[in-house]
């Protein structure tokens, strides 16, 4: 049946096996998602624009096979899990059209919501729903899942900013509710669903107790069930069918684009943390604090306060605190002019002064103000946002992070943050910690239980029977924000009702007559379907064990959308482990060949993982003792070695570029493409060689030229950034130092890349030493001309420890080591005289620069020198990787799509970046000559008279 299905699907969508899989390692990739549900599809098919999803369903539903839709995989109820056909819909999804100045956004299914409000920004507009994953969880996810968040409340919620839809429904019908006659064309295409849908509202307005329980289950945040509000909101069939698909979780059809109408971003914003000795008192003072404007109030519990004491530099109001029954709320006002903020934080303040007179408040921890100061507001932030990746790390190796979310009628919200804490203490779950959107009594806690003990599982059933007996019992909802999925699927009539329930029932059999889409999710006839699939982590690694496969390391990553995410490569390790032998061959080009190793995934990543440096390790296991040789022999040759290279960069600028690309071809398939680089056109000539005596005396700053600005010469003009830093230094008289013998020297990042670590120690040492002489042991700063050197040289100290070289790592620690642009924006710029500016200028920020917080520096240097400097809304890791892009340009290709397209759709007068071989990637991609941003300014600088 498999191999039929897949045959109808290839023949259908006339697609190479980029876009239909059955292969394991690309079903097992796709398989987990952030929930504790685990299914593995039969089929995975990359759908590119919505025909590919009409057409897979018609075959799916010709097989009998289900079908679930995957964007950003954020969902945590087990939503978007399948074994049947899973689509893609991430990689052909993501255009974002802004509208109306602002006030409107069309976007596709795949784009995030932090890249919506990037587009956005401009206007002073964002988003309504404001979920926490906002990094990496997509419109199609926000859209079938109702996302609010932490400030938009019931109001601002997607079910309430939704300004039109494009859908397609099972049969392959396309409905686009912004079409002013979309109610007929839906009436004409599809009679039944029509008429239906008009049954269903009457039946509903005419029950007076169906009418009763929506109005109540509504006026609270609520995803479970459909969103059967609709039949009572709207009149229109198909803006009833519209608001049915909010929250529907791909049950029902396709969301293939949504509009938005947007709300204000205000500018002027104000926190302040309020520790309270217990919770009546913090929930007491809520009415107070919501009416005088409070955007957000977050709720933490007394387990949430001693888990954010143990952040890293808490806040000072609980620094010295002991706490015992605790509560804290984390509020924020915001507005539009500073007057406004002003007023309402006396507002707040004034009612804080009154809770301090009554004794409501401890006086350690009332806060003397509100901040409006960005260090104090996110120490603020971190208490609340740090929760989930301090539980989450420090769970016990193989359990599950388990977060979940209810909300309650607002009086009932005191005792239901006792009982929950209770109730999670009686099952064993003494970690627990219970905080929430207390403006919206939307309270989450998270359990680490281990689904692999069947006791365990045990456990959870009770608990989970217990939970929604303590829910229902105060008139709540059992899903406030994530979703009903699977795991909560059973309960759905126990909260709605018999009658409301089977109205739900008669939605989706409208819908999908055949149960294609994502059965048993929201309705389900299985009592025990939470219970059901549930995923077992295999402990593979230390480094990654306490991934929790949330994807929010996924949109940064440049192999995306050529091979694999860090969240799949992880999931693989972890599937191979247990026994799926079939993922090994796909494995190493998948995963580890592939992977940019840019560790971009370490600071989007809640619980802390470096996949990169992963990846780094396995490339490092797999080198034989021959390979590690090799390594050692170049590190004690580099100079002679570069010259080589050098060299043979000026050859090939004399072959014709067809002739490189077959003869390198050729090579890479008897030899290994992960050894030798793929070679064409559009490499460039030599640069200057670093060998010199000149420049040894003591300096300002000790400058070590990059390897690769010596290997590759720039585009577009100039002498190279080494060159133009000096040239900027002597023009603003700053001294610049040479190392010795620095034609010989390295950051490291070569070998480190490559897994050969015998080598790298060799020339960390020669390096180090060589560094700590030429800035006096410290005292002046070092600076290197490209950003991933940069990077490279911070890591210095442990290739030394690593080398057995403690004293000289102790050393090196007490260098000074910061990028070139940083070091020009800010001693240098400030001397020199521009004299020629530009109209416009693009920049790319390279992962460096963002890893080390250099793109403020990068765009001082870029605004000095042209009128507009654009940051495109798309640009992320070029996927070069030093020779990565040579290598695999496939990654390069993939990684730069999106930013290319941005950027090629308009004329700038400069391409800029901080490092050479991002430069090279983003020149091959976009066809224009990218250049170092130091290059760029040395040209416009006065020459002194």
């Amino acid at each position: 049946m498999t191999t039929a299905l897949l045959s109808d699907l290839r023949s259908a969508l006339s697609r190479s096996q980029e876009v239909v899989s059955d292969r394991p390692v690309d079903l097992s990739r796709m398989a987990h998602d952030a929930s504790h549900v685990l299914l593995h599809p039969r089929a995975l098919v990359v759908a590119r624009d919505t025909p590919d999803v009409a057409r897979t369903l018609a075959v799916a539903a010709r097989h009998g096979v289900p079908v679930t839709f995957r964007s950003g995989g954020t969902s945590l109820s087990g939503q978007a899990v399948t074994d049947g056909v899973l689509i893609d819909t991430r990689r052909g999804f993501r255009d974002v059209e802004v509208l109306d100045d602002g006030a409107r956004v069309r976007c596709r299914p795949g784009a995030t919501v932090r890249t919506v409000n990037a587009h956005l920004a401009p206007y002073g507009r964002a988003l309504g729903p404001d979920p926490a994953s906002e990094a990496a969880c997509t419109i199609g996810g926000v859209v079938a899942d109702n996302s609010s968040g932490m400030a938009c409340g019931t109001t601002h919620n997607t079910y309430r900013t939704l300004d039109a839809i494009e859908a397609v429904l099972p049969s392959g019908t396309v409905v686009d509710t912004a079409l002013p006659d979309a109610d007929a064309r839906l009436r004409a295409a599809e009679p039944e669903v029509w008429e239906g849908l008009a049954r269903l509202r009457d039946r509903v307005r005419g029950n007076p107790d169906s009418l009763r329980r929506i109005a109540h289950q509504f006026s609270m945040k609520n995803t479970m069930g459909y969103g059967v509000n609709s039949f009572v909101d709207h009149d229109e069939p198909v803006q009833i069918l519209a608001h049915l698909l909010v929250g529907s979780e791909g049950t029902l059809g396709f969301i293939s684009s949504a509009t938005f109408r947007t709300v204000a971003v205000h500018p002027h914003v104000s926190t302040g943390l309020l520790v309270f000795d217990r919770i009546e008192p913090a929930t007491a003072a809520l009415p107070a604090i919501i009416e005088a404007g409070a955007a957000t109030a977050e709720l933490m519990d007394a387990a949430s306060l001693r888990v954010a004491q143990g952040l890293t530099n808490p806040v000072e109001a609980l620094r010295d605190l002991h706490v015992r029954e605790h509560t804290a709320l984390l509020v924020e006002a915001q507005a539009p002019e500073r007057d406004e903020l002003d007023a309402r934080v006396e507002v707040l303040s004034s009612i804080l002064a009154d809770l301090t007179r009554d004794g409501a408040l401890t006086d350690l921890a009332v806060p003397t103000r509100f901040s409006t100061d960005p260090i104090p507001r996110a120490q603020a932030w971190q208490v609340r946002k740090g929760l989930y990746t301090a539980v989450a790390s420090a769970r016990p190796a193989g359990s599950t992070a388990l977060l979940e979310d209810v909300v309650v009628p607002m009086p009932a919200l005191t005792q239901t943050v006792r009982d929950l804490g209770e109730l999670c203490a009686r099952h064993g779950y003494g970690d627990a910690v219970v905080f929430g959107h207390a403006k919206d009594a939307n309270l989450h806690f998270m359990i680490n239980p281990d689904l692999r003990d069947p006791a365990q599982v045990d456990t959870l059933a009770a608990f989970s029977d217990d939970l929604v007996d303590l829910i229902l019992a105060a008139d709540g909802s059992l899903k406030a924000e994530h979703g009903t999925g699977r795991v909560m699927a059973p309960f759905v009539e126990r909260q709605y009702g018999e009658e409301l329930y089977a109205v739900m029932r008669e939605v989706k059999h409208l819908f999908d007559p055949h149960n294609v889409l994502n059965p048993g999710v929201i309705i389900t006839d299985d009592a025990q379907a939470h219970l059901r699939d549930l995923k077992h982590p295999t402990l593979v690694d230390e480094a990654i064990d306490r991934c929790v496969e949330c994807g929010y390391c996924e949109p940064v990553c440049p192999s995306r959308d050529a091979t694999t995410t860090p969240r799949q490569r992880i999931v693989l390790m972890r599937e191979m482990a247990a026994g799926a032998e079939s993922i090994a061959p796909d494995f190493d080009y998948m995963a580890v060949q592939t992977c940019a190793v840019d560790s971009l995934c370490l600071p989007a990543c809640p619980v802390g993982i470096d996949t990169g440096a992963v990846m780094k390790d396995l490339r490092r296991r797999a080198q034989p003792d021959t390979a590690q040789q090799v390594g050692v022999m170049l590190a004690d040759h580099w100079g002679p070695t570069l010259t080589a290279l050098r060299t043979g960069v000026g050859a090939a600028g004399l072959a014709p570029a067809t002739l490189l690309e077959r003869l390198t071809d050729t090579a890479r398939r008897l030899v290994s493409p992960d050894l030798l680089p793929r070679v064409g056109g559009d490499l460039p000539g030599p640069g200057y060689s670093r060998r010199t005596s000149a420049r040894q005396e003591p300096g300002d700053v000790v400058l070590l030229p990059s390897c690769i600005d010596e290997l590759f010469g720039p585009d577009g003009g100039g002498s190279g950034a080494a060159a133009a830093f000096l040239t900027l230094c002597d023009r603003a008289g700053v001294a610049v130092r040479l190392p010795e013998q620095m034609h010989t020297l390295c950051c490291g990042t070569v070998w480190r890349s490559k897994g050969l670590v015998d080598g790298r120690d060799r020339m960390a040492v020669r390096t180090a030493r060589a560094l700590l002489e030429a800035s006096e042991d410290g005292r002046v700063p070092v600076v290197t001309d490209a950003s991933s050197c940069t990077h490279g040289l911070h890591a210095l100290p442990s290739d030394l420890r690593s080398a057995g070289e403690e004293r000289l790592a102790a050393r090196l620690e007490a260098l000074t080591i910061i990028d070139s642009t940083r070091f020009v924006a800010e001693q240098v710029l400030p001397r020199l005289t521009i004299g020629r500016r530009v109209a416009s200028a693009v920049l790319h920020p390279t992962c460096s620069d963002r890893h080390a917080g250099d793109l403020p520096s990068l765009t001082r240097l870029a605004e000095a020198i042209a009128e507009e400097v654009v940051v495109p809304v798309e640009a992320g890791c070029c996927g070069f990787a030093g020779d990565r892009g040579m290598l695999h340009p496939e990654l390069t290709a993939a990684a730069t799509a999106r930013e290319s397209a941005e950027v090629t759709a308009r004329s700038y007068d400069l391409y800029l970046s901080s490092n050479r071989t991002c430069e090279m990637g983003l020149s091959r991609a976009t066809g224009r000559p990218y250049r170092h941003v130091l290059d760029a300014l040395a040209d416009a600088v006065d020459v002194p008279a």
